[in-house]
């Protein structure tokens, strides 16, 4: 006879482990978003001294309210993720090893992702823009755009802008 009654308790203890699953899931999810957002952001990478130059340049320049990020890595989040993974990995292994040279260059596939990135931010621009496809990057004529001071007023040229 007591085989055909319901324990009560084990109820309760898989609606437990449900809810203290959903209550985890939802602290990771929300933890690994402000996470993202700070390790975007300008004071995030300018705490490395190997950082602090750009920082700076990009704090007074006319991108500063965009975050690192917004330039820097893909907007997709399965693709920021590795990328954002690996650049964060190359930053601090030299950052401790102090064997760069400044200021950073930016890699291939960074410069890659940052012209990208232009593009899409600055699409109603460009389709007014007849010579586009002039060059094969938009820093390339644009050089500093993102931390133009770093070259002294007198040697900027219009294309600096």
């Amino acid at each position: 006879m007591t085989k055909n009654l319901k324990n009560p308790q084990n109820g309760f203890g898989k609606f437990f482990v449900l809810v203290a699953g959903l209550v985890v899931g939802i602290v990771l999810t929300v933890g690994a978003g402000i996470g993202m957002h700070i390790t975007d952001q300008r004071p995030f990478c300018g705490s490395c001294h190997i950082m602090n130059q750009a920082a700076v340049t990009h704090k007074i320049s006319t991108h500063a309210e965009l975050s690192c990020n917004d330039c820097h890595a893909p907007h997709n989040l399965v693709a920021k993720l590795p990328f954002k993974a690996f650049a964060g990995t190359r930053d601090v292994y030299l950052n401790v090893l102090g064997k760069v040279e400044m200021p950073i260059m930016a890699g291939e596939k960074t410069r890659k992702v940052v012209d990208d990135n232009c593009r899409i931010c600055h699409l109603k621009t460009n389709s007014t823009v007849a010579s586009m496809d002039v060059k094969n990057s938009c820093t390339a004529c644009h050089r500093n755009v993102h931390h133009m001071r770093m070259k002294p007023v007198s040697t900027r040229s219009v294309g600096d802008a």
